[in-house]
């Protein structure tokens, strides 16, 4: 406006002469300070979890989500790096999700062939220390038949005369005399597994008959009294 002008171009209102007139502005408002992402901060929570499979689902979707949301906010949100952090997890969780499948499958399968092949070992076993029993009462008239197995250490290996061989235990027990104190005319021989259901499910036994029976809960001494043949 010039000078002499007596009203203000810009609003109407009269004005005296030779004051300054400036256009009415208003005063700028505060900016507010930009916010955390929610989904971020929930991806990287459930990233943190990414070893359960639905919980690196959440951590991947809201991963995306957090990372849309910063990008069209204009500066108003951040925690890119949360959310960053969270997918790189809920993805590793994904990732990992094959090889659980494969070890779910793979495990139990392992675990019987080890048990199957503990059991053969064990019956095998067995059948040796039928044979080192009869060849130690033959080389030793006076004594029969022998309730230790490292009596036996010539016939048998070192593994099993020490009583634990492929996750199974051997023992020698009842050995008794005949009626007139003469030579062990009897023994029994039980093999059972170190850890029921882990190295082996059944208990093997026999005697001075050779006959093989087996218990299929894993007991020796139910194989003893009560074992069914082999």
């Amino acid at each position: 406006m010039n000078a002499d002008d007596q009203f203000c171009r810009t609003c109407g209102r009269q004005v005296s002469s030779g004051a300054a007139v400036t256009p009415a502005t208003s005063a700028p408002s505060p900016l507010a300070p930009p916010q955390t992402s929610g989904k971020a901060v929930i991806s990287l929570i459930c990233g943190l979890f990414f070893f359960f499979f639905p919980i690196s689902i959440v951590a991947v979707v809201f991963g995306h989500l957090s990372l849309s949301e910063i990008r069209k906010s204009a500066g108003r949100l951040t925690g890119n790096g949360l959310a960053i952090a969270g997918l790189v997890l809920g993805y590793a969780g994904l990732a990992a999700l094959p090889v659980l499948i494969i070890a779910a499958i793979a495990i139990p399968n392992l675990l019987r062939a080890r048990i199957a092949a503990n059991e053969s070992s064990a019956i095998a076993s067995v059948r040796r220390l039928n044979v080192a029993e009869t060849v130690h009462s033959q080389a030793h008239l006076e004594a029969g038949y022998t309730c230790s197995l490292s009596d036996l250490n010539q016939s048998i290996d070192r593994e099993l005369a020490d009583g634990r061989k492929h996750g199974y235990v051997f023992e020698l027990k009842g050995c008794s005399p005949d009626t007139a104190g003469g030579p062990n005319m009897k023994y029994q021989v039980v093999a059972y597994p170190m850890s029921v259901n882990q190295t082996g499910v059944r208990a093997f036994c026999s005697d001075e008959s050779a006959v093989i029976r087996m218990d299929p809960r894993g007991s020796a001494r139910e194989c003893v009294e009560n074992g069914g043949p082999l």
